[in-house]
This record gives C-alpha cells, sequence and structure tokens, in this order.
C-alpha cells in the first residue's frame, strides 16, 4: 500500500512535472516549415526577407532631409553674392577689353569711319547705279554737310561709300568665273588668280594716286578711304560689260564697255575736281597758277586711268 501510495503521491508529482514540460514546450515558437524548394530553381528568392536597415541608419535618413534643407539653405546664401561679384567682374571686365580693343583697333582700322561709308539703302543703291551709267543728266555734284559734317550716303547720292565698290568687286569676280566657265577655262587657281590680279591693281592704284596727291601738296578734304570708293567704282561698269559680252559676244562688250569707260570718267572728273581743285574751280572761275595746273592735270589722269585698267581687267574674259 505504501508503495502505491507512493506511486500515487509520485504520479501527481510527476504529471505536474509533465504538465510544465507540456507547457514549456507550448510556449516555444514553433520553426516555420521551409517551403518545399523548386527543383528547377537556380537562386533562392530573397527579395521578400530583405534586411531591414540598422536603427541608426534609419534615424540618420530620416533626419536628413531637415538637414540637407540647411545645408542648402546656407550654401545658396553663400552662393549668391559670389555669384553676383562674379557677373560683376566679368562685366566690367569685359568691357574694358572692349574698350581696349577699340581703341588700339581704331589706330589702324578707322571703324567708326567704315560705318559712315556702309550707311546706305535701297534707294541709294539705285541711284547712285543710274549716276555711275549715266553721269551726263546731273548738274548738282556738291557733297552735301551737316555743320560741317557730311551727310551719310543714303542722304546724298554724291557722297561717296563702300557698298557699291565692295560688292561690284565681288560680283565681278563671279561674273568673271562665269566667263571662264562658259568657255571650259575655269578652275579654282585661275579664279583666284583673276581675284588677287583684280585687288593687286586696286592697291596699286590707291598707292599711286596717294603719292601723287602728296607730291603735288594736295590739302584736299580726300581721305584714304575716299580714294579706295572712287578707285572701286569702275567695277560697275566691268560687270555690265562683262555681262554684254556673254549675251551679245565681241560686238556687245566693246560697244557696252565704251560706254561704261566714257561714264565713268565724266563721273571721276566732276567727282574729284570738288576733292583735289581748289575752291575757286570748284566755284566755275578759271584755273590760273602753277599749283592748280599740276591739279587739274592730276584729276585728268585718275579719271584716264579708269578706262585703262577696266579694259586691262576684262578683254581675257570676252572670246
Amino acid at each position: 500500500m505504501s508503495g502505491a501510495a507512493l506511486d500515487g503521491a509520485g504520479a501527481p508529482a510527476g504529471g505536474a512535472g509533465g504538465g510544465r514540460r507540456a507547457a514549456a514546450k507550448r510556449r516555444l515558437p514553433a520553426p516555420a516549415c521551409p517551403r518545399l524548394a523548386d527543383p528547377h530553381q537556380l537562386f533562392d528568392d530573397t527579395s521578400s526577407g530583405a534586411a531591414a536597415p540598422p536603427a541608426g541608419r534609419a534615424a540618420a535618413s530620416s533626419s536628413s532631409p531637415a538637414g540637407g534643407a540647411a545645408y542648402s539653405e546656407q550654401a545658396s546664401f553663400l552662393s549668391e553674392p559670389v555669384s553676383s561679384f562674379a557677373a560683376a567682374y566679368g562685366s566690367s571686365l569685359a568691357t574694358h577689353g572692349k574698350e581696349i580693343v577699340d581703341r588700339h583697333i581704331d589706330r589702324f582700322i578707322p571703324v567708326t569711319k567704315l560705318k559712315y561709308y556702309f550707311a546706305v539703302d535701297t534707294v541709294y543703291v539705285g541711284r547712285k547705279l543710274g549716276l555711275l551709267l549715266f553721269p551726263f543728266l546731273h548738274q548738282d555734284w556738291q557733297v552735301q554737310y551737316q555743320q560741317d559734317t557730311p551727310v551719310a550716303p543714303r542722304f546724298d547720292v554724291n557722297a561717296p561709300d563702300l557698298y557699291i565698290p565692295v560688292m561690284a568687286f565681288i560680283t565681278y569676280i563671279l561674273v568673271a568665273g562665269l566667263a571662264l566657265g562658259t568657255q571650259n577655262r575655269f578652275s579654282p587657281d585661275l579664279l583666284g588668280l583673276q581675284a588677287s590680279s583684280a585687288l593687286a591693281w586696286l592697291i596699286v592704284e590707291v598707292l599711286a594716286i596717294l603719292l601723287s596727291l602728296y607730291l603735288v601738296t594736295v590739302n584736299a578734304d580726300l581721305s584714304t578711304i575716299d580714294v579706295v570708293a572712287f578707285s572701286g567704282y569702275k567695277y560697275v561698269g566691268m560687270i555690265v560689260g562683262l555681262l554684254a559680252g556673254l549675251l551679245f559676244g565681241k560686238m556687245g562688250y566693246y560697244l557696252l564697255l565704251s560706254w561704261c569707260c566714257l561714264a565713268i570718267f565724266v563721273f571721276t572728273i566732276r567727282t574729284l575736281r570738288l576733292k583735289i581743285l581748289s575752291e575757286a574751280a570748284a566755284e566755275g572761275v578759271l584755273v590760273r597758277g602753277a599749283k592748280n595746273q599740276l591739279r587739274m592735270y592730276l584729276t585728268m589722269a585718275v579719271a584716264g586711268l579708269q578706262p585703262l585698267i577696266m579694259y586691262w581687267l576684262t578683254f581675257h574674259l570676252v572670246r
């Protein structure tokens, strides 16, 4: 009995111990059942089990927008004065450099004066071309002045300009290339030789006129740019002669070139006599004195040189 009692007494104790062990076993988390792997899958899918970032990093990342905003405000506060100062300094430096360049360029190339010679419009160009081809009907050759300054060419057809001479020179080169092409003689080298030859003759002519004015000691209102302009007007007649030669042959070339030579001779005489001759000659008074005679001969020589150069630069282009 005592053994049965012990067994009975031990049974509850053993039951209590077994209950505690069972309860302990129930409190333990059950291990997750691993999913059966796909026999055809090469790598495990770890996207769903991505580890969360550490707490320190999360806190830093959560506080980064405020810190970045403060840093950007500080950087913008510091960069605005620096950028404005740099812009002002760069603008002043560019302005100062432009003034230096303009001052040194004006010593060799009168840019301000060149603007005057290109102040033309369509009406002036049309009237000037008519004056170059038909100077016989024009009466008033006096250049107009406003407060001791000649008016712009677009307001006075008698004022010299550089637009027509420059455009006429370029057009002459193009027409010369066309004439060479119609004769199966065109080549870039030959066209370049034609252009350089025409430019060389123009430079020689201008230098010869300036040297003659210096030797005759003429204190005339005739600048170097004026001489270039008057020497470049003859290219208009050369273009007309070449176009006539292309359309009507040699006969048309000689007829129209002769007319243009006569027109440029009259135009040069009536224009330069107001620049080279004395005021008495400009007013129509009889010219007397050795110096005035030299000036008159110089005017005639410059005017007679224009037809010679016109023929020399065009006769070989017409066949």
